[in-house]
């Protein structure tokens, strides 16, 4: 149904089509396959963070609330939240780390898939440590290498501190992929892949591999990657540990469990990946084994701001943050030239694996459009979705104009910078607080 365009979209030069047929003769509200699963429709919410789990990772009444509302807006596929591999302490963050968390997790996958015909996987992810900045105590462990460097102003401290040192006194300590050992590295993919076998065992429909963004799995298949072994330089030595981690995920879980990954189109920092680059990891990628690609971009701690003492360092505060979720400033659909260009080059590789394609999609014309010319096989909508998880039944209904349509001001993620509860100013100011969207509007 939906060729690949003759060429890649190139940036900005999207336009939705003039004329299209009601929402009953779409594409958009037909089913499509993903590996072994058939999604009902290709309306597909991406992970967001929610702040709603508690301190030990666990699925909680409101986390399960949140969810089954937007099951019951008519998405036909949800990605969970990003759940932790590691079973580490990280805050209010939903975990898979441990086989302790599955009785909540089967609990969430019931509930939902109760629901209705939804399909639903959560999204895993490694992430490496981060210190709030703390310039008094970065100064103590710098003093044994600089003595004297208490006294310094802060022009001299950027001046004479090697660059790593003064980014981990400027803005906090974050470790890095270089910082690594082999015996570290090489012990991923089974983190991955045990939380990918709790993942099934809990019942979801499959798992979507964060390889996106500032963590992790991003940081390996990155331009910016500094190793100088096995696991950097070269496009194959950098995309080497995702493969690896697919096909051990894959060995872990069967043919019949749905595996497919979050990837970044490009990295938008100085020194980053290409768009050319990422399309050569997709095919690498899915002739490892992934059942679809879901596309993202940007959000890097390359070009993140100077975080407040006593705050971390936010990867979405910079330009790569902004081309990341695009605010009202932006044309619609600004980074489907993304996804269309790894579709073309999955296409032109022989290969039919489903791209999802996001960024400011949020009205009918634009959604079904991105479908017909080719760009992408699944739109991703979570800011949309977040503003009104009834989106889906709405246009499917012929009803677009009761939509309630996301503005584009970002106070969403202003909320997850706070590591507060995520909630859309569409609905945060009803009389109970706006926990969740509202039943009827």
């Amino acid at each position: 149904m939906f060729p690949p365009p003759i060429e890649p979209l190139h940036e900005g030069a999207f336009r939705p089509d003039p004329v299209l047929p009601p929402p009953s003769g779409s594409a958009l509200f037909t089913p499509c396959a993903v590996g072994p699963l058939t999604v009902p429709n290709r309306v597909w919410l991406p992970a967001m963070v929610t702040w709603l789990s508690n301190e030990a990772g666990e699925v909680t009444p409101d986390i399960t609330a949140r969810y089954v509302r937007y099951a019951r807006g008519g998405a036909g596929m949800i990605v969970l939240e990003a759940m932790g591999v590691r079973d580490v302490n990280s805050g209010p963050l939903l975990r898979i780390g441990h086989d302790r968390y599955l009785p909540g997790l089967r609990a969430l996958a019931r509930s939902l898939h109760e629901t209705n015909d939804v399909r639903v996987i959560p999204q895993i992810i490694d992430f490496l440590k981060i210190a709030r900045r703390d310039p008094a105590r970065a100064l103590l462990r710098l003093e044994p290498r600089y003595p004297g460097c208490s006294a310094w102003t802060e022009p001299e401290l950027q001046e004479r501190l090697l660059p790593r040192d003064w980014r981990d006194y400027a803005s906090g300590y974050r470790q890095q992929i270089e910082d690594l050992s082999l015996e570290e590295i090489r012990a991923i993919p089974q983190l991955f892949a045990d939380a990918a076998r709790r993942a099934r065992a809990a019942g979801f429909d499959g798992v979507e591999l964060h390889f996106a963004h500032a963590y992790t799995m991003a940081s390996f298949l990155s331009a910016t990657n500094g190793r100088t072994d096995d696991y950097g330089g070269s496009l194959e030595n950098r995309v080497r540990l995702a493969i690896e981690v697919t096909r051990v995920v894959r060995r872990e879980v069967g043919a019949d469990f749905c595996v497919g990954c979050r990837i970044l189109g490009s990295d938008d920092v100085s020194g980053g990946s290409t768009l050319a680059e990422t399309a050569w990891f997709a095919v690498a990628l899915a002739n490892a084994g992934l059942d679809f690609i879901s596309v993202s971009r940007g959000g890097r701690f390359e070009d993140a701001k100077r975080p407040a003492i006593g705050e971390a360092a936010y990867p979405y505060t910079g330009n790569s943050g902004l081309l990341c979720m695009p605010t009202r400033v932006f044309p619609e659909g600004n980074n489907l030239h993304l996804p269309s260009g790894i579709r073309a080059a999955l296409r032109r590789a022989g290969l039919p694996t489903p791209v999802v394609g996001a960024g400011k999609i949020n009205t009918y014309a634009a959604a079904e459009s991105a479908l017909r010319q080719g760009h992408v096989d699944l739109v991703g909508m979570a800011r949309g979705l977040l503003a009104d998880p009834d989106w889906p039944n709405r246009v499917r209904g012929d009803q677009e104009s009761s939509v309630h349509a996301c503005k584009y001001t970002n106070v969403c993620e202003a909320l997850d910078r706070k590591h507060l509860p995520v909630r859309c100013q569409l609905w945060m100011k009803r009389p109970d607080g706006g926990m969740h969207p509202p039943d009827a509007w």
